[in-house]
C-alpha cells in the first residue's frame, strides 16, 4: 500500500480542509495573510487555497478583504448538525434524569445560541422547558458564555467567558429565565463538528451545584465519540 500523506494531492486537501476549519471559527473572518500564517504557506498557496473554496461557495471575500463562511456549507452543516445531534441524545436523556433537569444541545450560529436538542427529565413532576430550535443571543446566559468559551480567544471578551474557558464550565442566574440557573459546558472541538455546547436550566441552587463535573465528563464523552 502506497503512503498517500505526503502526496501533493493529499496535502493540498488537508491544506484546503484546515483553512475552511480557520474560516469557519472566526467570527469576523480571515484574510489571506492569516491563512498563510496559520498554515505556514506563502501568500499565493492561501490565496489559491481561499480562491478555490469560494469557487465552491464554501466562503465568501467580503468588501473588506477578510473570507467568511458562505452558502454552500448549508447543505453540509445540516448533516452535521443531525449527526451531532444523534450522538449527543442519547446523552442528554442520561443527564436530564440523573439530574432532574432540562438539559439542551446548543449550537453557535452567528451571534446567536441555537437549542438543536432539548431534552427534559421524564421522572420530575416540575421543570424548565426551553424548545427546540429556540434561540437567544450568544453574548446572554450560560450557554452564550460557553459557546464563546469554545472559540479561540479574542480581543476584548468578557472576563467571564475567559474564566469559563479556564475552568470548563459557565454558569449564570436569571438572563434567560427570571430566577433559573444555567450552567454550559463548552464541547472539546472536533474537527467538522460546530461550535457547541451543554447546558442545564434550572430553578433549584443544588442542582445547579452538582452540574459541572457530570456535564463536563459528558461533553468529553460526546466528543470523543464524535472524534
Amino acid at each position: 500500500m502506497s503512503d498517500t500523506r505526503s502526496a501533493p494531492g493529499a496535502q493540498t486537501l488537508a491544506r484546503g480542509l484546515r483553512a475552511l476549519q480557520l474560516v469557519a471559527v472566526a467570527p469576523d473572518g480571515v484574510t489571506i495573510q492569516e491563512i498563510s500564517e496559520q498554515l505556514d504557506v506563502h501568500r499565493s498557496i492561501a490565496s489559491r487555497l481561499l480562491s478555490t473554496l469560494a469557487g465552491f461557495k464554501f466562503v465568501i471575500r467580503g468588501a473588506d478583504g477578510r473570507y467568511r463562511v458562505g452558502s454552500g456549507l448549508a447543505a453540509l452543516a445540516s448533516g452535521i448538525h443531525t449527526t451531532l445531534r444523534v450522538a449527543a441524545e442519547p446523552i442528554l436523556h442520561e443527564l436530564a434524569e440523573r439530574l432532574g433537569a432540562t438539559v439542551t444541545l446548543l449550537v453557535a450560529e452567528g451571534d446567536e445560541a441555537v437549542a438543536l436538542s432539548v431534552v427534559s427529565p421524564a421522572r420530575s413532576q416540575y421543570h424548565l422547558v426551553f424548545s427546540t430550535g429556540g434561540r437567544h443571543p450568544i453574548s446572554r446566559a450560560a450557554g452564550g458564555v460557553a459557546l464563546r468559551a469554545a472559540m479561540s480567544p479574542s480581543p476584548g471578551e468578557e472576563a467571564r467567558v475567559a474564566e469559563a474557558r479556564e475552568r470548563g464550565y459557565a454558569e449564570t442566574v436569571g438572563e434567560v429565565e427570571p430566577g433559573a440557573y444555567g450552567v454550559a459546558v463548552p464541547l472539546p472541538q472536533v474537527a467538522g463538528v460546530p461550535v457547541a455546547c451543554l447546558n442545564l436550566i434550572t430553578h433549584r441552587a443544588e442542582i445547579a451545584a452538582e452540574a459541572p463535573p457530570v456535564l463536563i465528563e459528558a461533553a468529553a464523552r460526546l466528543a470523543a465519540q464524535l472524534s
